[in-house]
């Protein structure tokens, strides 16, 4: 604890030190506003200038009272990265669960699973996000932004967004009379991930369209205790089609995707005598084949999204179909031993007012209806039918320096399981105070809401992807949070700073604990089970700008989070990400268009997980994990001919020093011990040089 109160005074320090102006990046989408599509861009302007749509609608972040963050379209290309939510994962309070180099789940200030909602193409992401070795089915190089919603302050997504929201945007519409084509591909020298996407937009006259195709394969990854792990080979592949009209009434899109998955399954049994991995039948050290066991993932999505102008505000309707298959081989790679099959429609359907008088009202009615199959001979949670239906109304007034924001939601869910019902009342208000051009003071009270989800209630099985043999509770009522935000924002001349504040308090918290109880050899077993918690943190961030080319960025995440009333071995929740500090030295060379170089910059990262000494202790449920620093260093620049760019370009090299960690949120880090060395589990990759170039081809007709 001191040394976090230590970091937290560094940072306060240089806050109060000077002032900056802070690099951030204006957003109009066009999914909001398609009429004015030509107007969309990103540049360089103060934090107060930005605008998200993750509460509301469309809304400067300077009026917004939620906690809202984004990662632009520059900043995730310059992020190496195996998925879209490993590129986002060294945000301030977002963490990452990991199954291996290809699968990761988002962590929002120590919750996830099913707390999180993802928004992609306009509709919430569905595969079996339950499950620890199910990542999120979206290909990363679609993905144009991304906004990170803390806490269940937005009330247009419902039961399930209890931790937060991550809304994934793709690229907006061209603009009238322009086609783009965009070839990028990639290169990681660790797994030898190589990657290419080729997308191709435009609009005539108000007919849009977007097509792009992208495949992606890795060899196992490697670290200097393990060498090469096998089973963390995987390959990817996916394609999507947009076809629309955007005209002054509005638009309608329709929208195809699919995406392929093969990742392999790390199981981490070694030699009892060597200590060494075991390798599988037909597995090499740079083979990109699968072996097994590995999983075989498809997942197809289409949205027919709709936008109608009116005279005084907009209305949506979004409908969408999703298909999930999630096929799991053990010894057979002919012969699938699990096999899930999950349908889901989802609907929505919203009114978004313009602002008169200071005030801004939206309201509206979504949900899903899902089906889930199983088609195996295994089974690890039954067969189910889910109804969703939750309706909303936000409303927010602009005083002359003050903007306050409430609203009310409504949800029933209903189960076939066993005829379970879930209804919840979730609400928010909240108020912004902005002080002058400078300083915005953000309070926030919000009223989260969750039932819980089949694996939960009813799995009774083994996944093999978490080592563990895992058991259901019929029982278990939904969660209910309350949850309090304060944060302040400072931008000048000189120096950017946030400081965010929050305590969630939620009834009835559901988690697997392990339990003395072998059911299936070789295999350690858990059951649900749930009680009260609390959740205490922050995040705050400096970036420090003395002139125009160099940029100190400094952020520190950190989340208590205890289950009450507990014994001492039970005290703290399982899965909680470690204090972090990341930091971040940047110099840019350029910034002339006519230039051969342009927006050429070297960065220097540091990465410092400080050690976890709050862990769920029950019959071994977890294990303290060390800190450890990952150092990098990256370079990039745009090249132009003729005062054109015809190409981006950058190379990373991450964990410079080839350090050996093993992340605290990582599943692999309790597989078979290494009897040689007496080291527990798998570590992660080890040193890895990026190579990305991307090539845009822009033209009128």
């Amino acid at each position: 604890m001191k040394r976090i109160f230590f970091i937290l005074t560094l940072l306060f320090i240089g806050m109060a030190a000077s002032a900056q102006e802070q690099h951030a990046h204006k957003h109009h989408y066009n999914h909001e506003h398609p009429q004015d599509s030509t107007d969309v861009f990103y540049r360089h302007l103060k934090l107060n200038e930005l605008v998200v749509t993750g509460v509301t609608g469309d809304t400067k972040l300077k009026h917004s009272t939620a906690p809202i963050s984004v990662v632009s379209g520059k900043e995730l290309r310059q992020t190496p990265s195996t998925n879209i939510i490993d590129a986002i994962a060294h945000q301030p309070g977002v963490s990452q669960i990991t199954t291996g180099a290809g699968i990761s789940k988002p962590i929002i200030r120590g919750l996830g699973y099913n707390r999180i909602i993802v928004m992609s193409e306009g509709v919430r992401q569905e595969g079996q996000q339950w499950g620890d070795e199910h990542g999120i089915e979206v290909d990363p190089q679609n993905v144009n932004s991304v906004e990170i919603l803390k806490g269940p302050a937005s009330l247009m997504y419902g039961s399930d967004a209890m931790a937060g929201v991550l809304i994934l945007h793709s690229s907006p519409v061209q603009p009238d009379g322009e086609m783009k084509a965009t070839v990028s591909t990639e290169y990681q020298t660790n797994n030898g991930l190589f990657d290419y996407s080729l997308d191709f937009a435009g609009n005539k006259k108000g007919f849009v369209w977007d097509a792009r195709f992208s495949d992606k394969m890795a060899h196992a990854y490697k670290n200097k205790y393990d060498g090469y792990v096998p089973g963390s080979q995987f390959k990817e592949r996916a394609a999507r089609l947009m076809l629309g009209l955007n005209k002054r009434w509005g638009y309608s899109h329709l929208l195809w995707s699919c995406f392929h998955q093969t990742p392999s399954i790390v199981e981490g049994e070694r030699d009892e005598v060597t200590g060494e991995l075991v390798r599988g039948e037909g597995f090499t050290d740079h083979g990109y084949g699968k072996t097994l066991p590995f999983q075989q993932i498809k997942h197809y999505k289409a949205v027919w999204d709709n936008s109608l102008n009116l005279e005084k505000g907009w209305l949506k309707a979004v409908i969408g179909y999703q298909q999930n298959q999630r096929q799991e081989f053990e010894d057979n790679a002919d012969e699938y031993e699990l096999f899930f099959k999950l349908h889901t429609v989802t609907y929505d359907l919203r009114y978004l007012s313009q602002e008169f008088d200071g005030w801004k009202m939206a309201g509206g009615v979504n949900g899903m209806w899902q089906q889930s199959l199983n088609l195996g001979e295994e089974a690890l949670i039954p067969e189910y039918k889910l109804f969703d239906i939750g309706a909303y109304a936000t409303v927010s007034k602009s005083l002359d320096q003050v903007t306050l924001n409430g609203g009310l939601r409504y949800d029933h869910r209903h189960l076939d399981f066993n005829s379970r019902n879930f209804s919840g009342v979730t609400g928010s208000i909240g108020a912004v105070w902005n002080a002058n051009d400078h300083l915005n003071l953000r309070l926030n009270l919000a009223r989260g809401f969750r039932a819980p989800n089949m694996s939960e209630l009813g799995s009774n099985g083994i996944h093999e992807g978490t080592l563990h043999y895992e058991i259901g509770n019929p029982n278990l009522k939904s969660e209910y949070s309350w949850q309090a935000d304060l944060g302040l924002d400072f931008t000048s001349q000189y120096v950017s700073a946030q400081v965010a504040l929050f305590a969630n308090r939620i009834e009835n918290y559901i988690f697997a604990k392990r339990i003395d109880k072998v059911i299936e050899e070789g295999f350690r077993t858990y059951e649900y089970t749930q009680g009260d918690a609390r959740l205490l943190g922050f995040e705050a961030g400096v970036d420090f700008h003395p002139i125009h080319s160099i940029h100190f960025q400094n952020t520190f995440s950190f989340v208590d989070a205890q289950q009450l009333h507990a014994d001492d071995d039970a005290k703290y929740l399982p899965m909680t990400p470690a204090p972090r500090w990341n930091s971040e030295l940047k110099y840019e060379f350029t910034h002339h268009g006519h230039k051969a170089l342009n927006n050429a910059y070297m960065a220097l990262g540091l990465e410092c997980n400080l050690a976890q000494n709050h862990y769920y202790k029950v019959d071994d449920t977890e294990t303290r994990t060390p800190g450890y620093t990952l150092l990098s260093l990256s370079a990039g620049t745009d090249l132009n001919i003729h005062k054109r760019k015809v190409a981006e370009v950058s190379i990373t090299a991450e964990n410079l020093l080839n350090t050996a960690y093993q992340n605290h949120l990582s599943r692999l880090k309790y597989c078979d011990i290494n009897n040689a060395t007496g080291r527990q589990g798998v570590y992660n990759m080890g040193r890895n040089i990026v190579f990305k170039v991307i090539v845009p081809i822009s033209f009128s007709f």
